[in-house]
């Protein structure tokens, strides 16, 4: 058990992995299945984790992405990512890295504000996207989106890199943290 690092295995061929981080087991394997489902030239691969560090004793292939869902309807998501940030190279965090916020439809149901996720990926500088993982035709869309962060933080396509994708999005941010 130890901190995760990006590049302390060798990548596979023509393979990406995603690592989705969170403790709502059945919207991470419905988001996994539905990336599954998306048509990939690389060979895809999904794992799922409860909460970081992952055993030492599972031979895994190298995570190319990192994706931390925090269900905004539960203070124990928000405490669970938190807790996980804390066995993730530095490195993983220049590009690598975003935070999915799930449940923000029903803010009335929310025991997280949305601006305490804003202010986590802000601290992380790390994308932060929202979906409704409930919902079949939002959480399809963001597996396509996913499947294509993932295809770049992989290196499967020409011309973009993770850091080319960390600054596209950062830039179509809305106002920084400051404006606010």
């Amino acid at each position: 058990m130890s901190v995760l690092r990006p590049l302390d295995k060798l990548p596979s061929l023509n393979t990406a992995t995603i690592l989705l981080v969170g403790t709502e087991d059945a919207l991470l394997q419905q988001l996994a299945d539905s990336m599954l489902k998306e048509d990939c030239a690389s060979e895809l691969k999904v794992h799922l984790a409860k909460s970081l560090p992952l055993p030492s004793s599972v031979n895994r292939p190298r995570i190319d992405l990192i994706v931390f869902v925090v269900n905004l309807h539960s203070k124990y998501s928000l405490q669970n990512t938190e807790e996980s940030l804390h066995h993730v190279d530095a490195s993983f965090f220049l590009g690598k890295v975003c935070f999915l916020a799930t449940g923000a439809g029903r803010e009335s149901h929310c025991s997280i504000h949305r601006h305490t996720v804003v202010k986590l990926a802000h601290t992380y500088q790390s994308p932060l996207l929202y979906c409704d993982l409930e919902v079949e035709g939002f959480r399809a869309t963001m597996a396509q989106r996913l499947v294509r962060m993932l295809q770049i933080c992989a290196g499967h396509v020409p011309g973009v890199s993770a850091l080319n994708l960390l600054s596209l999005l950062r830039s179509s941010e809305g106002p920084s943290l400051e404006d606010l």
